[in-house]
């Protein structure tokens, strides 16, 4: 895998010299800035405790957002390049990176770890052995990565790299049918993960059910909820900030048919659209594309499938060859769903 430490992706996380903690969103960030959002901060009424540091957990993008007006309101900026209004850490504020592939090694030449440790690091073991990915290529991000895990804490995992990502996604399938430690989510449990969501993401509970009961990037190891986010790898990536132009045009729903998924399972995740009609919002445009940075919206749907989205329309410019095209943006919203006919 290649290496860029100083550079920052999605499954790292940043603390800032105020000793807020935000985790990474994407791979494409400003100079001198980093694309992130609130997760963890400093609260005497916090049930989180580090170093003698108690911390509270923010989540849905409301409460961060309300987090980052309290705290540190010169993080949010409108980006001309992104056409909205997003968090962006200096690099100067910046006290610690964590790197989940980092954390993995240190926790493989720890003796003593917390039971929680112990299973993540088991898992990610599981997943190297039988999806033949290296070490380099594998991390734990979440409280773990932090120092900030709960009894009640899941295990969030990150596998980096296309070839290494569906081999592990393939053999998360098998397991998941053959290995007794792998278990999918029972009704019970899409129920428990629908009423946490649903304060992000307005859906019905059927309709959850029917997306969320497939995928396999989801489910408990050992009886421990775990969550793994699939990520390209930086010489993958060619895009530099300020390649590719995106101006908002507002919010639309649409229906479509998926006419390919192979970048369904990355985070961020792209679906790829055909005979696409605007149900509600600008008509004037062909959309010709799902995209989404939360991996909640991964595995949503295969090619062939029928969907119904809402999200916001986005003009994407390719400065580099001055193409355009038109894509629906989901999941910056409560209101935004992607879900199947």
């Amino acid at each position: 895998m290649s290496r860029h430490p100083a550079k920052a992706r999605e499954g790292d996380f940043l603390e800032t010299r105020k000793g807020l903690i935000f985790d990474v969103k994407g791979l494409v960030h400003p100079k001198n800035r980093t694309v992130a959002f609130p997760r963890y901060f400093p609260d005497k009424r916090g049930e989180r405790k580090r170093n003698g540091v108690t911390y509270g957990k923010v989540y849905s993008l409301s409460e961060r957002y309300s987090l980052l007006k309290e705290k540190s309101p010169e993080y949010l900026v409108h980006d001309r390049v992104f056409d909205e209004i997003i968090c962006e850490v200096p690099s100067v504020d910046v006290k610690k990176r964590y790197d989940p592939v980092e954390k993995v090694g240190r926790l493989r030449k720890t003796k003593r770890l917390h039971f929680l440790e112990d299973q993540a690091l088991r898992m990610t073991r599981f997943l190297k052995e039988n999806a033949d990915i290296p070490w380099s290529s594998i991390g734990i991000s979440g409280s773990i990565l932090t120092g900030l895990q709960s009894d009640r804490s899941d295990i969030d995992a990150m596998v980096y790299g296309s070839s290494n990502c569906t081999r592990a996604s393939s053999v998360l399938k098998e397991l998941l049918n053959r290995n007794s430690l792998f278990k999918r989510y029972n009704l019970q449990d899409l129920r428990r993960l629908f009423d946490f969501r649903s304060k992000d993401t307005a859906v019905s509970f059927e309709d959850f059910v029917r997306t969320e009961s497939r995928k396999s990037f989801q489910g408990k190891f050992m009886n421990t909820d775990y969550f793994i986010r699939f990520v390209k790898d930086w010489n993958e990536i060619d895009e530099k900030y300020g390649d590719i132009q995106y101006k908002n045009l507002g919010q639309a729903r649409i229906k479509g048919t998926i006419s390919e998924d192979s970048e369904s399972i990355f985070t961020p995740c792209k679906y790829r659209l055909k005979n696409t009609i605007v149900i509600d919002g600008l008509k004037s445009v062909t959309i010709t594309e799902i995209d989404s940075f939360r991996g909640r919206f991964c595995e949503q749907a295969k090619t062939g499938e029928t969907v119904v989205a809402q999200g916001k329309v986005e003009k994407v410019t390719d400065r580099r060859t001055n193409r355009t095209h038109f894509r629906l943006l989901i999941g910056n919203s409560p209101s935004d769903h992607m879900i199947l006919i």
